[in-house]
């Protein structure tokens, strides 16, 4: 995975967007998200998910692949604008409201929405596989997807909701685009629907597994560890705030056990991507 996600780097710096024009930074502005770093988990998901199928299928995967982390990078972009979370950096980097202005970061963020698609759509798979991915990006990015899950985080936010509810918040704001990752690494593959839908299930759990980890490490790291604001969840329906750390920390576990045994279930290839990526992101 690491000779992979080297080359995916590279391909990302080769294919950063794109938009000549005499206006003084909103260029340069649109990369800066995307060259941060980050983790790189989504697109990490996409090619283990795809090469596991298919070990040729890496030059049409990394299209997708940035297509996840473009869209991620939007989503990054908003989340931390003044009226969600006013963070003041990410990845260790100001954030591009407080780099620049905040008009500058809300359309920075259309911007990469949009151009996720225009990946896609240039990807060098088939216009029938090409359709599918646009559709399961949309959908879980979407209305119903993502965005439901940060509108549901914010219009409760400071306001105790049951563990239920938490849940159903989380598989939207955070498990729907992993998800998403790891169905599309297998259309990217050539896997058949049936496989394709196992992944997208086994990531609506990995995404509530990273979303409880991610709520520890909130609460347990500093901010220059972290590389993003933290200990600032108290207000937010988080696993954390609402059970304590030591339930969500044993439920990280539980939830890590269930990931391991459905993998071992995956065929030979994939099952060996899948655990080597659950050994190198957790």
């Amino acid at each position: 995975m690491n000779n992979l996600l080297s080359a995916f780097e590279v391909y990302l710096r080769e294919h950063l967007p794109k938009a000549p024009s005499f206006h003084p930074y909103y260029e340069k502005a649109l990369g800066e998200m995307l060259l941060a770093g980050g983790k790189r988990f989504r697109a990490a998901l996409v090619l283990a998910t795809a090469t596991g199928i298919d070990e040729t299928s890496a030059p049409k995967a990394m299209s997708v692949a940035l297509a996840i982390e473009t869209f991620h990078a939007y989503s990054l972009i908003h989340d931390d604008l003044p009226a969600m979370d006013d963070a003041d950096f990410r990845r260790s980097r100001p954030t591009l409201h407080k780099t620049y202005d905040e008009v500058t970061a809300i359309l920075v963020g259309d911007a990469l929405n949009t151009h996720s698609f225009l990946h896609l759509a240039n990807a060098p798979i088939s216009d029938e596989a090409k359709v599918k991915l646009i559709a399961i990006l949309a959908e879980n990015g979407g209305a119903a997807g993502m965005v439901l899950g940060q509108a549901l985080d914010c219009r409760f936010e400071g306001r105790k909701l049951d563990a239920q509810k938490v849940e159903f918040i989380h598989r939207r704001k955070t498990g729907a685009l992993i998800a998403a990752s790891l169905q599309m690494g297998a259309i990217a593959g050539g896997a058949d629907d049936p496989l394709a839908k196992r992944l997208y299930d086994f990531g609506m759990n990995l995404g509530l597994y990273f979303q409880i980890r991610d709520d520890i490490i909130d609460a347990t790291q500093d901010s220059a560890t972290a590389g993003k604001p933290t200990q600032n969840d108290e207000n937010k329906n988080g696993f954390v705030t609402l059970f304590g750390l030591e339930a969500a920390r044993d439920r990280a576990n539980a939830e890590a056990s269930k990931l391991k045994k459905v993998i071992a279930d995956f065929p030979g290839g994939l099952s060996g991507n899948l655990s080597e990526i659950l050994r190198a992101y957790f």
